[in-house]
């Protein structure tokens, strides 16, 4: 049984946490955060603290904070001479304990959305051997997609992360106001939200491009910045058009 504290309340921390709990073979004998109050959604099921020195005895340390706090607390905590892992994209593997590690679950997560921990992917770094089968055990019992990534590949991975979610999720965000301001249900546009996500998943994204850049519609595009009059909009608007032109070898 492998024993955990997480370090973190917020949406990863929250997230993992219902995994592990629901897990067998590993329990979380603890959570920390440096604030009370969101403590408090643990506080039924495990021991919590807010106060470093009085962390439980685990086998393994695991990070689920804003990546400024990452190095920090790891400091903090290695004198525990087990395994201290984090769960950034971005940082890279730390050197403060004899044992560090990355478990980055890549996934966008919100408390109140529940998630099926077994189909997210968990990437996996540790210094040594040991660990990373720590991790790797740790992992598979809460997902069925494990992979062992370098910090590089992990920062690729990241990257790209932001350009396929959080900057996709914020074009969602534009079309929703563009609809609102046009009294237009948003749940118009689900369907289509819907397929693009799919057919991005079983083919090249490249090859299922649609709309009036890739078929350099002039007339349309130009009409499109017209109906715009957010001025942010509008540069957003130019800007992917331009890029989908370059990509495709078209242009204005």
């Amino acid at each position: 049984m492998t024993k955990l504290v997480i370090l973190g309340a917020g949406n990863v921390a929250t997230h993992l946490f219902q995994a592990f709990f629901e897990a067998e073979n590993c329990v979380v004998v603890q959570v920390y955060n440096r604030s009370e109050s969101p403590l408090e959604a643990f506080s039924e099921k495990t021991s919590t603290t807010t106060s470093l020195k009085n962390l439980e005895e685990a086998d393994m340390y695991l990070i689920c904070t804003k990546d400024d706090a990452v190095e920090y607390l790891a400091q903090e905590i290695s004198n525990k001479n087990k395994l201290v892992a984090h769960t950034s994209g971005s940082l890279p593997l730390l050197d403060v304990s004899k044992k560090n590690g990355v478990f980055y679950p890549l996934q966008t997560f919100s408390k109140e959305v529940p998630v099926n921990f077994s189909e997210i992917p968990i990437c996996l770094e540790a210094s040594d051997r040991n660990s990373l089968n720590l991790l790797r055990n740790l992992a598979e019992n809460i997902s069925r997609k494990t992979y062992p990534i370098s910090t590089e590949q992990r920062k690729a991975l990241h990257l790209a992360a932001v350009f396929a979610c959080n900057f996709t999720n914020h074009l969602y965000a534009v079309a929703e106001e563009i609809c609102a301001e046009n009294k237009v249900s948003f749940e118009i546009l689900h369907a289509l939200i819907s397929e693009t996500a799919r057919k991005a998943t079983v083919t090249s994204p490249e090859k299922i491009q649609t709309g009036p850049a890739v078929r350099n519609d002039v007339k349309t595009i130009k009409r499109h910045l017209e109906q715009l009059e957010n001025p942010n909009f509008k540069e957003i608007y130019t800007l992917l058009t331009e890029s989908i032109q370059k990509k495709h070898g078209t242009k204005l």
